[in-house]
């Protein structure tokens, strides 16, 4: 069965193109499009006034309610604690548990400084956490001892590379040193031009992925996104093909045949 999260907007800004949702009103209305395409799941970045992230409390509920008005209720609602919106680990956990109405879960960068206090701060709040190992950092070393491993809801695996044939090699071996990754569900996904072939390959490996304006702001075909929904609709169908042709080189190989792959 597929499960995708839609990345609404990420750090993008207004430079990025009006598709890209920024206040409230265009989050939740975006996001529920997405949802409508099949998104199962939503991650979101709350804008200050200026287009920037922010980890502001009084932003936080207004992005909030704005989705959750427009979101059927069995969809869950993340956001980002990433360390651009608050450099300061200290600053950024006192943010975080200012936060007077509650996300479903939010993403936690495992290499940033902090980490640990961040996700022990939202884990202790009832708040789910996704772990985000990022690749070319300490962040799955640092996850593999981490005693709130367990306890994640979910393991994000962020290819940072934008070559395509580079950001499969570094799927690949990301998800190598993740190993078990304390038994949490793994989500692969990719950025720029790496996002579809990671993407794909979540897809033939039958794991949960994500896609949105974040991620990309082209289509499959190089044709700029006009909406999060149809970057959905693209990446059902990019992750379903890449599964049923990876199931079809599985039969093959077991005949001895080959597997090529990405």
């Amino acid at each position: 069965m597929t499960w995708m999260q839609v990345c609404v907007n990420g750090a993008r800004g207004p430079a990025d193109g009006t598709a890209v949702p920024l206040s409230p009103g265009a989050l939740a209305g975006s996001a529920a499009g997405a949802v409508a395409a099949g998104a199962a799941d939503v991650h979101v970045h709350p804008k200050a006034p200026c287009g920037r992230d922010t980890l502001s409390p009084r932003v936080l509920a207004a992005t909030l309610a704005a989705l959750r008005a427009r979101l059927p209720a069995s969809v869950r609602v993340g956001v980002t604690t990433g360390a651009w919106a608050e450099p300061d680990p200290a600053a950024r956990l006192r943010r975080v548990r200012a936060w007077t109405v509650l996300p479903d879960h939010a993403s936690v960068n495992w290499h940033e400084p902090g980490a640990e206090e961040i996700a022990a701060a939202l884990l202790e709040r009832g708040v789910g956490v996704e772990a985000g190992l990022w690749s070319g950092t300490d962040g799955a070393a640092r996850f593999a001892r981490s005693p709130l491993g367990p306890r994640v809801l979910r393991v994000l695996a962020e290819v940072t590379e934008t070559d395509p044939a580079a950001a499969v090699r570094s799927a690949r071996g990301l998800l190598s040193a993740l190993g078990a990754a304390h038994g949490r569900p793994v989500l692969l996904h990719g950025e720029d031009a790496g996002a579809w072939p990671v993407l794909r390959l979540a897809g033939r490996l039958g794991l949960r992925t994500r896609v949105g304006l974040e991620d990309t702001l082209f289509l499959p075909d190089g044709r700029r996104a006009a909406s999060n929904a149809e970057l959905v609709g693209a990446g059902l169908t990019e992750w379903r093909t890449a599964r049923e042709g990876g199931g079809r080189r599985r039969g093959m190989r077991c005949e001895g045949g080959s597997d090529g792959g990405e």
